[in-house]
């Protein structure tokens, strides 16, 4: 961006002058306090964190209230998770040993696969098929909530593929598919829009 290269900031970078703002300016860095175009960043800088909470809370404000289905759809799907569920064996190569992980752990790092796609929200999740039948094929089905503007079909195929990797990595599960359905659109109306 302009102005935010570290050639714009006399070889300092925009996330060095973050950081140094952060540490409340100790212990003093010459280089920088001396740099007035640093100086006019850390400046801007400050001003930028200084309105943040009012943004946020004019955001808020402005956001109109969640339909109550939806919520107690969420909060629903919170309580099923909640529940551990069936067992699932996990195929070890150890003699005489019987490991497993249940159901709403494995919905548990499913549902956790979200926190890679920011704005998005996974609400009802479920196995299909026999998940105690080691090597049988199982389907995972989530319903989500995606922020406004996003481009629908690569978060799909973004989020199908965390959750693919994240079910590799800890279970022994025979995935065989991840059906994805975009129940929600989370609208934010932006700056521009509130001004009209």
């Amino acid at each position: 961006m302009l102005g935010l290269e570290p050639e714009d900031l006399d070889g300092h970078s925009i996330e060095e002058l973050s950081d140094y703002l952060d540490a409340g300016r100790r212990p003093p860095n010459r280089a920088i306090d001396e740099s007035a175009r640093c100086q006019n960043a850390l400046d801007a800088l400050e001003r930028l964190r200084n309105i943040t909470p009012a943004l946020l809370a004019s955001d808020l404000a402005a956001e109109p209230e969640p339909q109550e289905s939806w919520i107690q759809g969420i909060l629903g799907s919170i309580a099923l998770d909640a529940r551990a569920g069936r067992r699932i064996p996990i195929t070890a190569t150890i003699a005489d040993a019987d490991l497993g992980i249940t159901e709403g752990a494995v919905r548990g790092l499913i549902r956790a696969a979200e926190s890679s796609l920011p704005g998005v929200v996974v609400g009802r999740c479920t196995l299909d098929g026999d998940v105690t039948e080691p090597g049988a094929e199982i389907r995972v089905s989530v319903e989500l909530s995606v922020p406004y503007g996003a481009d629908i079909p690569e978060t799909v195929d973004r989020l199908r593929g965390e959750i693919t990797q994240r079910i590799a990595a800890h279970t022994t599960l025979n995935l065989s598919g991840v059906d994805v359905a975009v129940q929600d659109v989370q609208y934010a109306p932006n700056r521009s829009e509130e001004r009209l």
